[in-house]
C-alpha cells in the first residue's frame, strides 16, 4: 500500500510515503529496498522493524537480524538519514514478551553497530504501562495494531525526538 501525501512542517512541505507492507518483516522488506526506497530518494528513512518478526511464527531470528543489517549497509551508502523505529508494545506483542525483549535487545544492538539513529517505541510504550495506561489502550482492538491515541503519541514523540536532534547538529 502506498500511501502519499504532504505535510507542512515549519513552513515547509513535504511528502510522506509509506512504503509499508502489512505483515512483512526484515527479510521481505530488504528485497524491496531498491525498488521502494532507493527510487525514490528520500531525505529520510523511517525503518519499523521486530514487530511481525515477534507476532507471526515462521521468522527465523538469525535470517532477521541478517537482512535488517544488510539492508542499513544499502542505506548507509546514499545520502539519507535513517531512524530505525523499533515494535510497538501491544496485546499481542506483550504476550510474547521473552521473544520481544530478545529481538528489541537485537535491533538496538544492530543500530548501534551500524552507527543509526535507534527510536525505542517498545520501551516507550512500556513506559507508558508503568505509568498507568492500560494495555488494551495502547491497541486498536485487535491487540497488535496500536490504538489511534497510541499512534498519536508515537508520532508526537518521534517529532519531539528528531527536533531535539536536529537541535543538536551544529549548523555550518
Amino acid at each position: 500500500m502506498l500511501l502519499r501525501g504532504e505535510k507542512q512542517f515549519f513552513d515547509r512541505l513535504i511528502d510522506v510515503i509509506n512504503r509499508g507492507v502489512g505483515g512483512q518483516e526484515a527479510p521481505e522488506e530488504f528485497s524491496r529496498i531498491e525498488a521502494d526506497v532507493v527510487a525514490e530518494a528520500p531525505a529520510l528513512v523511517i525503518w519499523q522493524v521486530g514487530t511481525n518478526a515477534v507476532y507471526k511464527d515462521g521468522y527465523v531470528f538469525d535470517e532477521v537480524q541478517a537482512t535488517f543489517a544488510a539492508g542499513l549497509d544499502v542505506l548507509a551508502a546514499l545520502p539519507l538519514d535513517v531512524v530505525v523505529m523499533d515494535s510497538q508494545f501491544t496485546r499481542a506483542i506483550a504476550a510474547k514478551a521473552e521473544l520481544a525483549e530478545k529481538y528489541m535487545a537485537m535491533i538496538a544492538d544492530v543500530a548501534a553497530d551500524k552507527h543509526v539513529n535507534l527510536f525505542r517505541r517498545f520501551e516507550l510504550m512500556k513506559q507508558w504501562i508503568k505509568d498507568g495506561v492500560l494495555l488494551p489502550e495502547l491497541d486498536d482492538g485487535g491487540e497488535l495494531h496500536t490504538s489511534d491515541w497510541a499512534t498519536g503519541c508515537v508520532t508526537q514523540a518521534l517529532f519531539e525526538a528528531i527536533n531535539d536532534a536536529l537541535a543538536r547538529t551544529p549548523t555550518t
